[in-house]
């Protein structure tokens, strides 16, 4: 199989380690793991010729083979730290998963279990991006809530005085006269080869936005989770069936 004739490569990072949510991987949303959810994701996608699981955890190992990703290393313990950046665990993905298929793959998408309500269309629509535009890279984003822009954003000074962050901030009375700001959101990041392998960027220069019109959870804190099991059960919320 090949997307538009070249070889794509679909990668789960799934650490053992997680400060904020122990065992954050294998929570369930929905009655499905995390990782099961990003590999019903992963394996579905059209075109997809290898997906795999990076990992240093054997339970969440266990729980990739179960729902259909192939394990064939194990990530190394200095790509499994709260530092290791994620353009390095998914490039040492990248090479690792050449070396055991014997093959080169042309593009990959990187799939974050923390962000569950993900969709095969939003991955094939990151994907699109990419090729159509002829970009280096291609990431799903989100629009930044009004009250959460620059414009909006207070200071409290050493006297404990609100100052406004942005100097144009006493400009914007209402969220609607505000620019719009984006976020990455978690859903699909995507990149050539030569963005990622060689040069170690995912925002490259050259980076398309695939803007995502819904909520979207991504989940780092207790009550994210929870939220994320509410919006699974409530497709009028989420904008999907859970």
């Amino acid at each position: 199989m090949t997307w538009r004739n070249l070889t794509l490569l679909a990668v789960v990072p799934a650490r053992g380690g997680s400060k904020g949510i122990p065992g954050k991987n294998l929570r369930t949303v929905g009655g499905l793991s995390l990782v099961a959810r990003a590999a019903q994701i992963a394996t579905a996608i059209p075109g997809v010729d290898c997906a795999v699981l990076t990992t240093d955890d054997a339970a969440i190992a266990a729980e990739g083979r179960r729902h259909g990703l192939d394990v064939p290393f194990m990530r190394p313990p200095e790509l499994a730290t709260d530092e290791a950046t994620s353009a390095a665990t998914w490039r040492h993905a990248w090479l690792a998963s050449e070396a055991h298929y014997g093959r080169r793959f042309d593009l990959s998408v990187l799939l974050q279990p923390t962000t569950p309500s993900r969709t095969v269309a939003e991955v094939e629509r990151t994907l699109e991006a990419l090729l159509d535009g002829d970009h280096m890279a291609a990431a799903t984003v989100s629009r930044v809530p009004g009250h959460f822009v620059p414009e909006k954003i207070l200071t409290l000074d050493a006297g404990h005085r609100l100052r406004l962050y942005h100097p144009d901030g006493a400009a914007h009375a209402t969220r609607q006269t505000v620019p719009a700001y984006y976020y990455r959101n978690g859903i699909c990041y995507a990149a050539r080869r030569d963005t990622l392998v060689d040069r170690g960027q995912i925002l490259a220069e050259d980076c398309a936005g695939v803007v995502v019109d819904r909520y979207v959870v991504n989940i780092d804190d207790p009550i994210e989770l929870e939220i994320a099991n509410l919006l699974g059960s409530r497709p009028d919320l989420s904008g999907r069936a859970g």
